[in-house]
């Protein structure tokens, strides 16, 4: 009797140890009309979608598709996978109830400050440590390898990306005054 125990016992433990949960594959439509997007935040601080007519998604991010290019058109809308449910070419597509909440999330989502001058700039080996004054006040950062990680976006026009994934833009290179010119050249 004790050797049939022992034995639906072993036989209990094999059985969950075989068991594996199904995991819960998410499909999205194939196509989605930018008019049907509803946008909106329940609760205060969580984005959440419904597609009219088709499907809700719980927990959803905004992200532009060309950020650097093309900031003001084409953003992605991702699931709490951040798997891309659509692609949405402009703003203006979107019923106007949602615009100000993919308004919201790219202003949080891709802070940047603009650099107006450099007030010093010191590299050692490789790592250089900026002192600038930006559109937003004075900051100071970290960045390793500025000529290798800037992003070059256009003749005159820079993006730099510090150790902690914030971004300082350069407009306008030219704009700069003489010094901080000669200073961003010595990094780059």
């Amino acid at each position: 009797m004790a050797t049939d125990t022992l034995e639906m016992e072993k036989m209990e433990d094999k059985k969950e140890a075989e068991w594996k949960p199904t995991p819960i594959e998410t499909t999205h439509p194939e196509h989605v009309d930018p008019s049907t997007i509803r946008l909106f935040k329940d609760p205060a601080w969580t984005l959440r979608m419904t597609l009219e007519g088709d499907r809700s998604y719980l927990l959803v991010k905004v992200v532009r598709a060309a950020p650097l290019t093309q900031p003001d058109r084409y953003f992605c809308i991702l699931d709490i996978k951040d798997e891309a449910i659509c692609l949405v070419d402009d703003l203006d597509e979107l019923e106007e109830g949602s615009r100000p909440f993919v308004l919201e999330e790219m202003d949080r989502r891709y802070l940047t400050a603009e650099i107006k001058s450099i007030v010093s700039l010191q590299n050692e080996y490789g790592v250089s440590y900026w002192e600038v004054e930006t559109d937003r006040g004075n900051r100071e950062f970290v960045a390793k390898s500025v000529a290798e990680n800037a992003q070059i976006l256009g003749e005159n026009r820079l993006m730099i990306f510090d150790v902690d994934g914030n971004r300082f833009e350069v407009r306008d290179k030219e704009a700069l005054d003489k010094r901080s010119q000669g200073l961003l050249d010595s990094v780059l």
